[in-house]
C-alpha cells in the first residue's frame, strides 16, 4: 500500500507571541483600565459567537425540515394513489428529481469553495495543530457549508448536518472577531483587537465548541471535543477555562457553547411549538428521555449483567468502524487517483450518481424488503396522555402497502429524515424485524460509506449513530427472541450499539462520552457509555486509525500527535534539525532581503552575526559592518556588565576587587593581528557577509567550514515582518545612522494581517537597494531554542504544547547550529531518521 508522506508546501501559523519593541511599547501602555476593557471586548466576543453559531444552526434546521417535509409529503401521497392504481414508477421519478435537484445544488457550492466539502472536522482539527488550511476559515466556506448541507440532507444522502456545524462554528469564531473579510473588501471597521494567530485560535476553538453543542444541545461536551479533538495546543489558561465548570473561575469556551445552545433552543421553541421562552429543543439533534414503560415491572434500563453484553457490542462496535475506515479509505485514494484530477464536472456527476444510487436503493427496500409489523398499544391508544416524545415518535411511523394497525418497518425507518429515524429505534415501542434490522444495516453501511468523501458539505456523526442504533436494536431483538431477556430495555441497547459504532469510527471517548449522556439527559447511562466507547476505541486502534486521522494523512498534511513513541528518545535534537540555515543580519541591505525571500519559501529566519577574531579589521571603513558588529557587542550579556548595571541603580557600587574586575573587562583590547586574515580570506573565495550583496552567494569550491560557519544567534524575524518593512521603507542609508530609521507601531506591524502582502507581488523600485534596514527593533529576540542535545520527546513536547512554528537550535557559546519546524517533528520523518540512526551504530 502506498504511504501518503506529510506535503511540505503546507503553512504553520505563528501561535507563539512575537516580544518585539513594538509589542513592549503596546504592553508599556496597557493599564487595569485598558486590561479590563480588553476582556470585556473578548467575553462579548465569545457572546456573540456563540449567538452567530446558534443561528446558523438554525438557518441550517428551519430549511432542512422545510424541504424535507416538502419532499416526503408529495412522495408519500404520490405512492398511496399508485399503490392502487399502479403507477410507483411515477413515485420514484418525484423522489428522484427532488434528490437530484438538491444533490446538484449541493454539488455546485463545493465547485465555489473547494474546502466546504465533507464535515469540515479534519480541516479545523489541522487548524488548531497550526497547521494553515487555505481557505479553512473564510466567509465564503461558511455560506457555501451552511448552504450546501442543508441541500445534501434535503437531498437524501445518508449525510448529517451535526458534522459541519462544527466546521461552521469554527469559521464564525475566526471571521467575527476580525470584522473584515476579504469577500466583502468594501466593508471595513477599524478594530484593533484580536490581530494574531494567537487570539484567532482560541475563538476557533471556542466556535468548534458552540458548534458541537448547537448539534446535540451539549455545551458542556463540545467543550471536551474542541479539547480532545481539535485544540492540540491547549495551554493552561484555556484548560482551566474548559474544567471551570467544576470551579468558580470563568470560562470562554463554556460560555460560547452555551450561548449557542440558548439561542437554538430560543428560535427553534419558538418557530415550532408557538411558545417563545419554553425551552425545549435544545439541539439540532435530540435523543427524547430514556424510560421504561409503567406498565412493564420487570423493565430496566439497564444492569450490571449487561455490561458484559455491552463490552462484546463495543468490541464489534469497533471491529465494524475498522471495517468502514478502511473501506472509506480506499474510496478516497481511489478518488484522489481518478475523480479529483479529471475536471469538475466529473465530481459533480459522482455525486449525482451516488444519490441517484441512494434513493432507488430507499425506494425499492421499503417497498419490497420491508414487513408489516403491529403496532404497540401506546403507539395508537387515544388518552391524552401520551408525551410529546410518542407523539412524535408515532406521528413519523409508515404504513406503505401494510392494512390498518400495521406499519412498514423498513419505510419508518427510510423514508424519514436521519432524527426521526433514530427517535423511531431509541423509542419505537412496536418491535422491527432482525431481517429489517440488518438489511438495514448492510445498506446504509455501505451507502454511507461510499457518500462520506463525495464533493457535498457532510457530516459522519447522525449516520453514524443511526447505522449503531440498528446494530443495538438488532442485539436487543435477538437477546429477547432467542434468549429470553426479558428484562433489557431495546432504546437502552440501540443507544449503546450507537455509540460502539460511532466510537469505532471516529475514536473519540470523554467528549463523545458527555455529549451522549448530555444528549440523552440520562447520567446514568455515564458508564455503559463510557466503557464501549473505550473498548470500541481500543479495538479499532488495533487496525487503524480513527476517520478523521485517516483523511488528515491522505490530504499529506503535517498534524502533530499527542506525544511521540518512546524509541524516539534516542534521536537528539541535532539529529533531526535543518543546519542548512538562511540567515539575515541585524543590518542588511534592501537587495540582499529582496533576493533572500524571492529566492526562498521561508517564513521565518535567525538574526545573526558572525564570530571573528579579528572583527576589528572588519570594521574600518564599512559602516554595514561595522553595524553589525557594534549589535552583537552591545548584546552579549556578561555578568560583570550585568553587576555594574544593577549597582549603578542602586547607587552604590560592590567591591574594590569586583569594581576592578569590571574595568579591566572594560579597557581590555585584543592584541592586534600578525597577518591580514580578510585579503587571505578575499583570496580563498571567503566572503565574510555572503548574503550582503546577491553576487557574494555562496560558491560550490567553499569548504565545509566556509559554508556552515559559526553564527550566534540574536532572534528569529518572520517574512511577514520583513515585507512589511519593506512595504513601508523602513530604512536608512550608508551615511546616516540606524537611529534614523522610521519606526513603525505594533498596529502598523499588523495593519495587513491576516493576509500579507507577496514580496513577488510587490513593486519595490522606488527603493535603493543599497539602503540598510535595521530588523533589531521587530525581531523576537527572545525565542524558545533547544540545545542539541536535547531528546526528541522534550523537543516535540515544547513545540507541541507551546504552539511553535520555529525552533532555534543554539549549542552552549550561543551559536546557532541548525532549525526544526513542524516538518521535523511529523511521525514520518522521525522515523525515517531513526532507521538512520539505526544504520550508523
Amino acid at each position: 500500500e502506498d504511504e501518503i508522506l506529510p506535503r511540505k508546501d503546507y503553512e504553520s501559523l505563528d501561535y507563539d507571541r512575537c516580544i518585539n519593541d513594538p509589542y513592549l511599547e503596546v504592553l508599556e501602555s496597557v493599564d487595569n483600565k485598558k486590561a479590563r476593557r480588553y476582556e470585556a471586548v473578548k467575553w462579548v466576543m465569545v457572546f456573540a459567537i456563540g449567538v452567530c453559531t446558534g443561528l446558523v444552526g438554525l438557518f441550517v434546521d428551519f430549511f432542512v425540515r422545510l424541504f424535507t417535509q416538502l419532499k416526503f409529503r408529495v412522495v408519500q401521497n404520490s405512492v398511496e394513489e399508485c399503490t392502487e392504481k399502479g403507477c410507483l414508477a411515477l413515485s420514484l421519478l418525484e423522489l428522484l428529481g427532488f434528490n437530484l435537484t438538491f444533490v446538484f445544488l449541493a454539488s455546485l457550492l463545493v465547485l465555489i469553495q473547494p474546502v466546504a466539502a465533507g464535515s469540515g472536522i479534519p480541516e479545523i482539527k489541522c487548524y488548531l495543530n497550526g497547521v494553515k488550511v487555505p481557505g479553512v476559515v473564510r466567509l465564503r466556506t461558511v455560506v457555501c457549508k451552511a448552504m450546501g448541507v442543508l441541500f445534501s440532507v434535503a437531498g437524501g444522502l445518508f449525510v448529517g448536518k451535526e458534522g459541519p456545524m462544527i466546521h461552521s462554528g469554527a469559521v464564525v469564531g475566526a471571521g467575527l472577531p476580525q470584522f473584515q473579510s476579504i469577500s466583502l473588501r468594501k466593508i471595513q471597521f477599524n478594530f484593533p483587537y484580536f490581530r494574531s494567530d494567537r487570539d484567532k485560535r482560541d475563538f476557533v476553538s471556542a466556535g468548534a465548541a458552540a458548534g458541537v453543542a448547537a448539534a446535540f444541545g451539549a455545551p458542556i461536551g463540545g467543550t471536551l471535543f474542541s479539547l480532545e479533538e481539535g485544540s492540540s495546543f491547549w495551554n493552561q489558561g484555556l484548560t482551566w477555562k474548559v474544567c471551570s465548570f467544576l470551579s468558580t473561575s470563568l470560562f470562554p469556551q463554556l460560555f460560547c457553547s452555551m450561548a449557542a445552545t440558548f439561542t437554538l433552543n430560543f428560535f427553534r421553541s419558538g418557530i415550532q411549538f408557538g411558545s417563545w421562552g419554553s425551552f425545549q429543543l435544545p439541539g439540532l439533534l435530540n435523543f427524547g428521555e430514556f424510560k421504561c414503560s409503567e406498565s412493564d415491572k420487570k423493565c430496566h434500563l439497564w444492569t450490571a449483567v449487561d455490561l458484559g453484553i455491552f463490552i462484546l457490542m463495543g468490541i464489534v462496535g469497533g471491529l465494524l468502524g475498522a471495517t468502514f475506515n478502511c473501506l472509506n479509505k480506499r474510496l478516497a485514494k481511489y478518488r484522489m487517483r481518478n475523480v479529483h484530477p479529471k475536471p469538475k464536472l466529473v465530481r459533480v456527476l459522482e455525486s449525482l450518481l451516488v444519490s441517484l444510487t441512494t434513493t432507488v436503493v430507499v425506494f425499492v427496500a421499503s417497498m419490497v424488503l420491508g414487513e408489516c409489523r403491529q403496532m404497540s398499544s401506546t403507539s395508537h391508544s387515544g388518552n391524552g396522555t401520551l408525551s410529546l416524545q410518542v407523539r412524535d415518535v408515532n406521528s413519523s411511523i409508515k404504513t406503505f402497502f401494510c392494512p390498518n394497525e400495521t406499519y412498514n418497518d423498513m419505510a419508518t425507518l427510510f423514508f424519514n429524515p436521519q432524527e426521526s429515524a433514530i427517535l423511531q429505534l431509541f423509542h419505537q415501542d412496536g418491535t422491527f424485524s432482525p431481517v429489517t434490522l440488518s438489511l438495514f444495516f448492510l445498506l446504509y453501511f455501505l451507502l454511507s460509506c461510499w457518500t462520506y468523501g463525495i464533493s457535498v458539505p457532510s457530516g459522519l456523526f447522525v449516520p453514524s449513530l443511526l447505522c449503531g442504533a440498528a446494530f443495538g436494536r438488532l442485539v436487543a431483538n435477538l437477546l429477547k427472541s432467542y434468549i429470553g431477556l426479558d428484562h433489557i430495555y431495546s432504546g437502552t441497547f440501540a443507544l449503546i450499539g450507537a455509540a460502539a459504532f460511532l466510537g469505532g469510527v471516529v475514536r473519540m471517548t470523554i467528549s463523545l462520552t458527555v455529549i451522549l449522556i448530555e444528549s440523552t439527559n440520562e447520567i446514568t447511562y455515564g458508564l455503559p457509555i463510557m466503557i464501549t466507547l473505550m473498548v470500541a476505541k481500543w479495538t479499532g486502534d488495533f487496525f487503524n486509525k480513527g476517520i478523521y486521522d485517516i483523511h488528515v494523512n491522505l490530504r499529506g498534511v503535517p498534524l502533530l500527535e499527542w506525544e511521540t513513541e518512546v524509541e524516539m528518545d534516542k534521536l537528539r535534537a541535532s539529529d533531526i534539525m535543518e543546519p542548512n540555515l538562511t540567515y539575515v543580519y541585524p543590518h542588511t541591505r534592501i537587495q540582499s532581503l529582496v533576493s533572500i525571500l524571492r529566492t526562498t519559501v521561508h517564513h521565518a529566519f535567525p538574526v545573526v552575526t558572525e564570530n571573528r577574531g579579528n572583527e576589528r579589521e572588519f570594521m574600518k571603513g564599512n559602516q554595514l559592518i561595522s553595524n553589525n558588529i557594534k549589535f552583537k557587542k552591545s548584546s552579549i550579556l556578561t555578568r560583570a556588565g550585568e553587576q555594574r548595571k544593577r549597582s549603578q541603580s542602586m547607587k552604590s557600587y560592590p567591591s574594590s576587587e569586583l569594581r576592578n574586575m569590571c574595568d579591566e573587562h572594560i579597557t581590555t583590547e585584543e592584541p592586534p593581528e600578525k597577518e591580514d586574515l580578510l585579503q587571505q580570506m578575499l583570496e580563498r573565495r571567503y566572503t565574510p557577509y555572503p548574503n550582503l550583496y546577491p553576487d557574494q552567494s555562496p560558491s560550490e569550491e567553499w569548504t565545509m567550514e566556509e559554508r556552515f560557519r559559526p553564527l550566534t544567534f540574536h532572534g528569529l524575524i518572520l517574512r511577514s515582518q520583513l515585507v512589511t518593512l519593506l512595504v513601508r521603507g523602513v530604512c536608512y542609508s550608508e551615511s546616516q545612522s540606524s537611529a534614523s530609521q522610521p519606526r513603525l507601531s505594533h498596529a502598523e506591524m499588523l495593519e495587513d494581517y491576516p493576509r500579507y502582502p507577496d514580496i513577488h507581488d510587490l513593486d519595490l523600485t522606488l527603493l535603493n537597494p543599497r539602503m540598510i534596514v535595521d530588523v533589531t527593533p521587530y525581531m523576537n529576540p527572545s525565542p524558545f531554542a533547544v540545545s542539541p542535545n536535547t531528546h526528541v520527546s522534550q523537543v516535540f513536547n515544547l513545540f507541541r504544547t507551546m504552539g511553535l512554528r520555529h525552533l532555534p537550535v543554539v549549542n552552549a557559546v550561543g551559536e546557532i547550529v541548525g532549525i526544526i519546524t513542524r516538518h521535523n517533528l511529523t511521525h514520518e520523518f522521525l522515523q525515517a531518521r531513526l532507521r538512520q540512526h539505526y544504520q550508523t551504530i
